[in-house]
């Protein structure tokens, strides 16, 4: 073996070695940019859906889907997005509840004092006697890296038709008595 032969191979390897150092380098930076398009998608889905609850609301007064298939099938929606935080893609289905509190004297009607969303998921949907979709969330308590209505995690990125500004719902979750 040559003296240049040497050479070559420790250049190879200081190469080799710049190279991975570089690639080390720039995973975290991808990953981050992944997860900002991830993002976007999920504001854009969880959007597809509002508008089409609002549009199948329009058709039907009063009557809110029972299923996500009923969106898909009925034409509201191209197809049914997955929900792009989680690997297998199954949403949280937010259903519309009225609150009630008890009146201001005792033995009063209850009354009605404002709006209560009960995050399902998609898989319990059918245990939910009357359900009705009003929207969706997704179902990965991840931390975001942007802040959408002034939430950083994604179970609490809610995506509901008659969403008004800052106003918030109160949302409980099915079947999650810790979570609320």
């Amino acid at each position: 073996m040559s003296r240049n032969e040497g050479y070559t191979i420790v250049m190879l390897l200081v190469a080799a070695s710049i190279l991975a150092i570089g690639i080390l380098a720039a995973v975290p930076l991808w990953q981050t940019q992944i997860q900002r398009e991830n993002e976007d998608e999920l504001i854009f889905r969880g959007n597809q859906y509002v508008e089409a609850i609002r549009r199948y609301q329009t058709k039907n007064p009063g009557q809110f889907p029972r299923t996500m298939d009923e969106l898909y099938k009925k034409r509201y929606l191209r197809r049914l997005y997955p929900d792009p935080m989680t690997k297998g893609g199954k949403w949280d289905i937010l259903i519309q509840q009225t609150r009630m509190t008890p009146g201001p004297r005792t033995g009063a009607p209850a009354q009605s004092s404002g709006l209560q969303l009960l995050a399902v998921p998609e898989a319990g949907l059918s245990s939910v006697p009357n359900a009705g979709i009003v929207g969706v969330v997704s179902s990965s308590s991840k931390t975001s890296i942007r802040i959408y209505n002034e939430e950083t995690t994604y179970d609490k990125w809610f995506f509901y038709y008659g969403q008004a500004g800052k106003v918030k719902a109160e949302v409980k979750y099915y079947g999650r008595p810790d979570k609320k």
